[in-house]
């Protein structure tokens, strides 16, 4: 009997799926504030950006980008004469992210929030895990409206002053949750599994 295969050798084998785990920290904020998340490399960059606003506790009320060299992906506009593609047409894959260095993602850019996202290495995706997924990382994320970096800063070292005037406002502003110094990381991936598998 002869093989439809015969002379073709065999099947080229599909290669195996690949998560990459990136390291995202919140640039210019002292103590530092990251994020250690495993993605599949299928991930669209759209739903990165929503994975960064749930690990930093935003909600996604201003504009943001990833760049990447001299593309840039994010909500579709042309801002000071460079164009920023739409980012829901991308997958990490696309942009050969499990060969790169990172990218910078920029949210609230009158704020001026920064995230410097480094590939740190791949990983072979383990089945019954939702992905993406934070394995871990260090305080609270900086509060949306707080001011931006400088503000963030400041607003640090008044609720350490909790009797001070200053201090009273920041803490009523913030809510009786706000511990800066806390990532929920358990709470961060129930908030994540709404994104499914």
């Amino acid at each position: 009997m002869i093989s439809l295969h015969e002379g073709k050798g065999s099947r080229p084998k599909k290669p195996a799926a690949q998560a990459i785990v990136l390291n995202l920290t919140v640039a210019g904020c002292t103590p530092r504030i990251w994020r250690r998340f495993v993605v599949k490399e299928t991930m669209w960059l759209a739903r990165l950006h929503d994975s960064i606003q749930v690990a930093f506790d935003w909600f996604d009320y201003q504009t943001h980008v990833f760049t990447l060299e001299d593309l840039r992906l994010g909500n579709p506009a042309k801002r000071d004469g460079h164009l920023i593609e739409d980012d829901r047409d991308t997958t990490l894959a696309d942009l050969d992210m499990a060969h790169r260095a990172g990218m910078v993602y920029d949210y609230h850019f009158g704020e001026g929030w920064r995230v410097e996202i480094r590939v740190e290495k791949l990983v072979p995706i383990k089945k019954g895990l939702v992905y993406p997924h934070c394995i871990e990382g260090e305080r609270a994320g900086p509060p949306e409206d707080c001011g931006g970096v400088e503000a963030y800063h400041d607003m640090l070292a008044c609720i350490k002053e909790p009797n001070t005037e200053l201090g009273r406002e920041w803490l009523e502003w913030l809510g009786p949750q706000y511990d800066a110094e806390r990532c929920d990381v358990a709470a961060i991936n129930k908030a994540l599994r709404k994104f499914g598998k």
